[in-house]
């Protein structure tokens, strides 16, 4: 498929007739555009690292589709609590009652009124450092030199921005593509991805959108019938309380009540986000015009508001009606859509099925580079679209994963980083990379790269991959998805480390609708597989001799002493004492294997390219972070 360039009317709300354009200009360091789930987690971080950042968010919401689009069941990464994720989701616990307080409906393990999710990232978001203006759109966007100046509209009133970053967390991408970045819409051609299930020819068919709606128990004997939607039609609903598993074979297992429950909330309310004969409907709206958007959301409301009606009426729900403590909206539906896939730029690299499904067998290390995490399967919404290439997504096999550095980075724009659901990987990959806890991670790497960027005075596309990920690990995120060794884990630092070096590779495993990857810590490690994960790093004297056993502490000291003469053998057997597998005389286990590289040979500290390439130079100023 053609990339695509930025069109004049794509840039939204034109300046309002009669405003002043001589606003006084505000200065900050970085500027992010959207306040929802990247663009949250990339101010919290940014400023929590000492950057000077403002937040414009067109609602009063902060969220995006967590809160403001009502997707408030989250998807995935329940056993990867990723830095800012895991803080947001401990909010949750705090206010609720803890872990089984949020398990109220089937489809996840985290669910919560969307009203509390965007105070509990308000609450979050706190900080001397950081500024959000709600109620705030922005109009132009133009790079001149080293700083960008963005026109808004801020409650009624021109105002103008000047930053030195930028980063796009809008919903569609609508900043990156008004600042001319190049981009794709739809499906990708295999010939172009190098993806098997990819269809032939590249199309522009994207996911069904939804207008997710939040329903609340008015309790037995309520009537919360809403009037008839215009142009309602039954049968356009009869199959939504087929709740069978799309991820395997078999026929419809109707269950309404087991349908309703699905997003069932805490505080007796439901979050109605349901694909089959349900609220998903196919509009495009991404190279709209705001007035054509605004329409063709209007179509989208009502479909909602019909299906609604549907389980009002035909399946009996009358007691479940819209709330009236929850969206500050007068029709009392959620400020947004949910948006499942948007535009996708040409980044530095761009994350393929491919590397997902077998990350250690591709030509680049991509891997290397992670700065986000996630377990979801590949997910994607076609049944609006009957003509959509029959895919059948969700059963494409992958273990978790994790989203590149250079997905975030245009290839060819300064100053510019794209976070939310308009980085650079395929249509297929968007499937898994969109959903919530993806997007959070996504926003605070960003935030990250924009903090190391702007404290080096440098470029985005020329930070070191190494600081960034090294302030992501001080934030408690993960780089690599290992499911067995949490952030609380005191080796939890030293193995994600040597895990991005790839000298240990994890184990992935899909597994139904939470894939994984497993370090497994406490088991030995093959002399062979050893040496040739250290070979990729350093040179070997030919006195090695690896065998097929488990790497003891002997062993270990043998290499690390002939890697760096500094290193005694006795000094290494030392530091493994206690790292012994009892009963296996000095075998080492993974953990104590990878705490020892870390330790003494830091490999971490060697400088790796975009694409995850060695370069063998190291990096002094991490070596002072690390030690």
């Amino acid at each position: 498929m053609m990339y695509l360039k930025a069109k004049a009317f794509i840039v939204p709300i034109l300046l309002a007739a009669g405003l002043s354009l001589q606003a006084q200009t505000t200065k900050t360091d970085l500027l992010i555009i959207g306040g929802g789930a990247s663009g949250t987690t990339a101010g919290i971080q940014a400023s929590r690292m000492g950057v000077n950042t403002l937040i414009i968010e067109e609602t009063g919401w902060l969220g995006g589709m967590l809160t403001s689009a009502g997707v408030s069941a989250i998807d995935g990464d329940h056993q990867l609590p990723s830095g800012l994720w895991a803080e947001f989701r401990q909010k949750l616990y705090d206010h609720y009652g803890g872990p089984k307080a949020v398990e109220t409906g089937w489809v996840s393990n985290t669910l919560f009124e969307p009203s509390y999710g965007d105070k509990a990232l308000k609450e979050l978001a706190k900080n001397d450092k950081l500024t959000i203006w709600y109620h705030t759109v922005w109009n132009t966007v133009k790079r001149n030199g080293n700083f960008w100046t963005v026109t808004v509209n801020k409650n009624g009133k021109t105002a103008t921005i000047q930053a030195r970053m930028l980063i796009d967390a809008t919903e569609l991408g609508d900043v990156m593509a008004a600042a001319g970045v190049k981009y794709k819409i739809g499906m990708d051609s295999r010939y172009d991805t190098g993806e098997s299930f990819a269809p032939e020819k590249a199309n522009n068919i994207i996911q069904d959108m939804t207008y997710v709606v939040t329903l609340k128990d008015y309790g037995k004997g309520a009537n919360k019938t809403i009037r008839k939607p215009k142009g309602y039609d039954a049968s356009e609903f009869k199959c939504a309380c087929d709740v069978s598993d799309p991820s395997l074979d078999g026929g419809a297992q109707n269950d309404c009540d087991r349908m309703i429950t699905y997003g069932r909330l805490p505080n007796n309310k439901y979050m109605i986000n349901w694909p089959k004969c349900g609220n998903d409907i196919y509009l495009d709206i991404i190279e709209k015009t705001p007035a054509e958007r605004k329409a063709l959301l209007e179509e989208a409301k009502q479909h909602a508001l019909k299906f609604v009606y549907y389980l009002q009426t035909e399946l009996g729900y009358k007691n479940l009606g819209l709330p009236d403590d929850e969206y500050p909206t007068k029709d009392k539906l959620p400020m947004l859509p949910y948006h499942r896939e948007s535009r996708r730029m040409e980044g530095l690299v761009t994350l393929t099925l491919n590397d997902l499904a077998q990350p250690f067998d591709q030509k680049t290390a991509l891997y290397r580079t992670g700065i986000a995490v996630g377990d979801y399967p590949i997910d994607h919404h076609h049944l609006k679209r009957p003509d959509a290439p029959a895919i059948d997504f969700v059963k494409i096999k992958v273990p978790s994963y994790n989203v590149p550095l250079g997905a975030l980075i245009p290839a060819h724009t300064d100053g510019l980083i794209v976070a939310e659901k308009s980085i650079s990987v395929t249509n297929i990959v968007n499937g898994t990379s969109r959903l919530q806890p993806v997007v959070l991670g996504i926003g605070q790497a960003a935030g990250a790269l924009a903090a190391v960027a702007l404290k080096n005075n440098t470029e985005p596309a020329k930070v070191n991959i190494r600081e960034v990920q090294q302030a992501l690990l001080d934030a408690n995120a993960y780089l690599m998805p290992y499911i067995d060794v949490k952030p609380t884990d005191k080796d939890f630092e030293a193995i994600q480390r040597i895990g991005a070096t790839g000298i240990l590779k994890g184990t992935g495993i899909p597994y139904k609708w939470a894939n994984q990857t497993w370090f497994y810590p406490e088991n030995p490690v093959n002399e062979y597989d050893l040496v040739n994960g250290l070979k990729l790093f350093y040179t070997l004297p030919d006195t090695i001799f690896p065998s097929g056993k488990p790497v003891s502490a002997a062993f270990l000291a043998k290499i690390i002493s002939s890697i760096d003469k500094r290193i005694s053998e006795e000094q290494v057997v030392a530091a493994a004492g206690q790292g012994t597998t009892p009963g296996q005389a000095d075998v080492l286990t993974r953990r104590t294997v990878a705490v020892l590289i870390d330790r003494f040979l830091n490999p971490f500290t060697v400088s790796i390219d975009f694409n995850g390439l060695i370069n063998h130079q190291p990096n002094n100023q991490l070596k002072s972070l690390n030690h």
